[in-house]
């Protein structure tokens, strides 16, 4: 395994700049995923790392080797992609061994390694089928077991659980932190999913529009994101974001509503503030009204879409709800999860 410094790193297609110099260092053995929205330039940016697109400006660094210039295959890498990408002629051997017969290794010493790579992933007993004879899973499985014999220094994941259902990605992402923690290789794992994101990651990148908006371990951005990009993006349901400023001991919205603060945190009289609040930051009982408009049961838990203040929310509550649409909800809200951003500048005010 190997660091990766991301030093200033660029991509422009013609006069179009779609990354503004993106730094991230990267510990040997870190599973680091970098996440944002469609567009974000997280894919662009794992593509360099790998040396299928060449970089404009700025340098990257596997170990201590600049790797700018240098082909995928000196780069000691191995990349796992959204579509497999397995060929449909060869055995599940086969296909995991590939790159190893490319590079003129012996039959033996193939099967030396393709035989505990499938242990690992639970696909011993599938070494003799096709592709076509595999479950989506099992597919995804091959194409990391192909990743695994090359022994690289560095893993690339290219949002490898997008084409999966939804209850077979939970259990994947279990499967590849797992995977990560017998291997402790580093890895730099793509998604737009959130949750893949905060359940899988030792360090998130969030990215927006070609830039890194904040860089940390899913807790911390969980907990105090930078801005309002950040706040909004990760958590599921999102974080609530009510516009307002600082008035009668507390935070009033647009309708005069006021609702709790445990401190102003310093802002400003006047200014323009957007008051954020995690779903589970709402409880039944208290002295707050909130119009419910729909609500979605789940089990555990249930989803309160309504609306506070004049802005529309969601709220997560661990107990029954029993209003209905239209109906008033008397809710509370625990000052201490309150966070306060700068309505202009989209940053968070600390305390």
């Amino acid at each position: 395994m190997a660091s990766v410094t991301i030093d200033d790193a660029r991509k422009s297609y013609g006069a179009v700049e779609v990354l503004h110099g993106i730094d991230i260092d990267i510990d040997e053995g870190e599973f680091v995923v970098l996440v944002g929205p469609s567009g974000c330039g997280k894919s662009t940016l794992l593509r360099m790392l790998a040396g299928l697109e060449k970089i404009s400006g700025g340098q990257i660094r596997i170990g201590e080797k600049v790797v700018n210039d240098l082909p995928p295959k000196e780069r000691d890498i191995a990349m796992v992609f959204q579509n497999y990408a397995l060929y449909p002629h060869l055995s599940v051997a086969e296909n995991m061994g590939f790159s190893l017969k490319l590079a003129g290794k012996p039959k033996a010493e193939i099967a030396e390694k393709v035989r505990p790579a499938a242990e690992i992933l639970g696909l011993a007993h599938l070494l003799d089928r096709y592709p076509r004879q595999l479950s989506g899973g099992q597919r995804q499985r091959v194409a990391m077991g192909r990743a695994i014999v090359r022994d690289p220094q560095v893993f690339l994941f290219d949002e490898p659980l997008s084409n999966l259902d939804a209850k077979l990605r939970v259990s994947m992402r279990t499967e590849i932190k797992n995977l990560h923690q017998r291997l402790k290789t580093t890895t730099v794992y793509v998604t737009h999913d959130q949750i893949e994101a905060m359940t899988m990651a030792d360090k998130i990148v969030v990215m927006n529009a070609g830039r890194v908006e904040q860089i940390g371990a899913p807790l911390e951005l969980y907990d105090r994101p930078a801005n309002l990009f950040v706040a909004g993006f990760i958590g599921s349901p999102a974080m609530n974001m009510i516009p307002g400023e600082i008035a009668d001991g507390g935070f009033r919205t647009s309708d005069g509503t006021i609702l709790p603060l445990a401190d102003d945190f310093g802002a400003a009289a006047g200014q323009k503030l957007v008051y954020g609040l995690r779903p589970e930051a709402i409880t039944q009982g208290g002295t707050i009204a909130m119009r419910v408009e729909v609500t979605e049961p789940t089990g555990a838990e249930t989803y309160v879409v309504g609306n506070l203040g004049g802005t529309a929310i969601t709220g997560v509550f661990r107990d029954r709800v029993t209003a209905q649409a239209g109906q008033s909800l008397a809710v509370s809200i625990d000052p201490n999860a309150v966070h306060l951003f700068d309505a202009d500048s989209g940053k968070r005010l600390s305390r």
